[in-house]
């Protein structure tokens, strides 16, 4: 398995180096415990905190990203702007403007919650589960993205038409309809009726 920023240790502040771990939650997503992050992707699964950003652009275009392809869970695939996991302790939505800014190099704006959706996705091609207590966020995206090629392979901003289309002709992560999905309400709220979504 190749070394990612994911699956590599950090250091910790006296030097050691510590695994990256995540928060486990119930099925209400109170906190439970936590588990190293690859472990808790395993089969079957251990219930875990994550997070998922839907950023727009002022014609309510959505920005898209496709996986970096040395990525251990599904590399090389379309997802919505930004998805990951906060460090035990860290409030979900300074976790999903802290990685929007290190994977693409925005700050978004006007980041709204937008809900928190469950679910329960095996990835056939690694064999990891995600078993997710996920929170939505919404907000805009006010200049171009500087992707991180460790963690990004491309973007694009699309349509609801285009998105549709390429939905139909281009692999999408496990877990993107479900989260994109659960976050229409908000995304029309912040879009407009007009934009399709």
């Amino acid at each position: 398995m190749p070394t990612t920023p994911a699956t590599a240790t950090h250091s910790s502040s006296n030097g050691t180096a510590e695994a990256i771990m995540l928060e486990l939650v119930d099925e209400n997503g109170t906190t439970i415990g936590t588990a190293e992050k690859l472990a808790a992707h395993q089969a079957p699964g251990q219930l875990h905190r994550a997070f998922s950003v839907f950023l727009f652009d002022e014609q309510g275009r959505l920005l898209l990203q496709r996986r970096a392809l040395g990525k251990y869970h599904s590399p090389g695939v379309w997802s919505n702007t930004c998805c990951g996991h906060p460090y035990p302790g860290e409030a979900p939505f300074a976790a999903a403007a802290r990685r929007t800014y290190e994977e693409l190099g925005i700050a978004p704006s006007l980041l709204a919650e937008a809900g928190t959706v469950r679910y329960n996705h095996p990835d056939p091609a690694s064999g990891l589960v995600e078993q997710e207590f996920n929170h939505l966020f919404v907000g805009m995206a006010q200049k171009e993205p500087a992707p991180d090629p460790e963690e990004v392979g491309e973007t694009a901003f699309v349509t609801a038409a285009e998105l549709a289309e390429r939905h139909a002709e281009a692999p999408f992560s496990a877990w993107f309809m479900t989260v994109l999905d659960a976050a229409r309400p908000a995304i029309r709220e912040l879009t407009g009726p007009s934009t399709g979504w």
